[in-house]
């Protein structure tokens, strides 16, 4: 079992190791890899109904985990599928595994005042599962969180392969896939499962469509606030982490601490009455920003070639980009020299804070021989003095682009995000305006009603723009710059957001990388000692 994720300090993209970042649907990984072994008897985890944390009932495990510096044996407490909220839709779902290391190499830890990582194990806005059975609850869902066909975040296969020394895979558990290194370093896992957008009960209603699996994610932290004292771990130190799908729920989470738009759901399934404010957020590319993403996707790759060599509706392109520009410019972002983000200087802002610096990253570490060969065959490419200058336009002819326009809210209901804002109801659903008048004709269309709300629960750029004071003041932000899921206008502009705002941000580009690489797996362990201050 491995887990590991994707990190991005902005301006340099450091490419050292090459480690799986478990994706969309989870996680295969070259780092971080396991063997565990248990010993002991686990009473029951607490009844349902209660939020109390159950700090006596675990069972012991050993595990083996090979990190960049060697392979250590980490001895830890695991408490199995703790019901988070009082009154479950699901407990199958509603419920969060706990690692406390309790020795590493044979040598005793004491874990009680270390950073909590928030696990997310979420692919494709699906349902992901710790455990447990039901009480109850209506049937039905993916058990474990297991993905259908079909790809991720929308993308017709899934995300691009690979990249320069890096892997791309995906594993309903694995969350960002640094749980096993994290343990390692000594801090406390919690993986929390959570609703999804397949989740389907006997009677045909739908009970984890959005925000859903936000809600859950929340109720998960107010447990662990609620408990502390007791929870293992830091309670004020917790850090979520996630990819694609789960990337944007750790982003959401970051952004909108305790913000009363989710109280009544939260409300509605019993979740304690305690603080959902984490102190800092790890997102591997995002695929957030929905209600805006594509006409995000149209301004980036408008008229590219699609990467099996076809092209998209021209005339849908063209209309969805049009949308680009009073969006960003409603933002009001900056980039660092001050400079306005608008849609005249957004290739630049990307080109120069992170595309070039990936690229110059990239070229450096490779041997002279090696990079002769690279720019041999990207002559689009200059390379002086070190460093790397290229155009727009090149860069973008050199990834193409993955998805058919619209690309996300599909005419035929048939991406992911379609199905993600179904209701309880309807299992897909047009949550804009665009494909809705679009696939229905009716120039005057509106989406349902409680959508636009919806769309803001789901979206970290409305409660960053709305100055939401729970705003997590750290982030690590990580994506390849051949991910074509979504654009990298989502992790640039989410960066810049941030930091206009106030909080810190280490975000990077892996070069030539795509969606759910990892390739700097153990800079996250160390970017959370260096926020925190902890050390084992």
């Amino acid at each position: 079992m491995h887990r590991e994720r994707l990190r991005i300090r902005l301006g340099i993209a450091t490419m050292g190791m090459a480690a799986l970042l478990a994706g969309c649907a989870g996680a295969t990984s070259s780092q971080g890899e396991s063997q565990r072994a248990s010993s002991g008897t686990s009473v029951s985890p607490a009844a349902s109904g209660s939020l109390v944390f159950p700090k006596d009932t675990y069972t012991t495990e050993t595990e083996k985990v090979t990190t960049s510096t060697g392979s250590v044996t980490v001895t830890y407490h695991l408490y199995s599928a703790i019901p988070y909220v009082a009154k479950p839709v699901d407990t199958r779902y509603e419920s969060l595994n706990v690692e406390v290391p309790v020795a590493i190499d044979g040598q005793t830890i004491d874990a009680s005042g270390a950073p909590i990582v928030l696990n997310i194990p979420v692919g494709g806005y699906l349902s992901s599962a710790v455990g447990g059975g039901s009480s109850g609850a209506p049937s039905g869902g993916v058990p474990g969180g297991a993905m259908p066909s079909g790809g991720f975040g929308g993308a017709p296969s899934g995300g691009v392969p690979g990249g320069n020394g890096g892997q791309s895979g995906f594993a309903g558990q694995g969350g960002s896939g640094d749980a096993d290194l994290a343990l390692a370093a000594g801090y406390v896992v919690v993986t929390p499962g959570v609703r999804g957008r397949d989740n389907k009960a006997s009677d045909g209603t739908y009970y984890g469509k959005a925000p859903a699996a936000i809600v859950d994610l929340k109720a998960a932290v107010r447990y662990i606030h609620a408990n502390k004292g007791v929870f293992p771990g830091n309670t004020d130190w917790i850090i979520s982490t996630g990819t694609s799908a789960g990337g944007a729920l750790s982003a959401i989470l970051g952004a909108s601490g305790n913000s009363s738009l989710y109280d009544a759901a939260l409300a509605k399934i019993g979740a304690a009455n305690a603080s959902d404010a984490i102190f800092a957020a790890a997102a591997y590319c995002p695929i957030t920003d929905l209600d805006h993403a594509d006409a995000i996707y149209e301004w980036t790759f408008g008229s590219s070639t699609l990467k099996n060599g076809g092209t998209v509706d021209q005339t849908i392109s063209t209309a969805l980009a049009a949308e680009f520009a009073p969006y960003v410019a409603s933002l009001k972002l900056t980039a660092a020299d001050g400079t306005a983000i608008t849609a005249d200087t957004e290739a630049n802002y990307l080109l120069t804070t992170f595309l070039e610096p990936a690229a110059k990253t990239y070229l450096a570490s490779l041997s002279d021989t090696a990079r002769a060969s690279y720019l041999a065959s990207n002559a689009w490419i200059t390379w002086v003095n070190d460093k790397a200058t290229f155009s727009w336009s090149d860069f973008l002819a050199h990834i193409g682009r993955s998805k058919t326009a619209p690309a996300f809210d599909a005419l035929d209901l048939s991406a992911a995000e379609n199905i993600e804002f179904g209701s309880s109801t309807t299992n897909a659903r047009h949550f804009t305006e665009f494909s809705l008048r679009k696939a229905t004709g009716n120039p005057n269309a509106k989406i349902d009603a409680d959508l636009p709300a919806v769309l803001d629960e789901m979206n970290p750029m409305y409660f960053i723009g709305q100055e939401n004071a729970g705003l997590a003041k750290h982030w690590f932000l990580r994506v390849g710059t051949s991910d074509t899921d979504t654009s990298p206008v989502i992790v640039g502009d989410l960066a810049a957001s941030l930091l206009n705002h106030g909080s810190d941000v280490d975000a990077l580009m892996y070069w030539d990388a795509g969606h759910g690489v990892n390739q700097d797996p153990a800079a996250f362990i160390a970017w959370i000692a260096k926020e925190t201050g902890y050390t084992k």
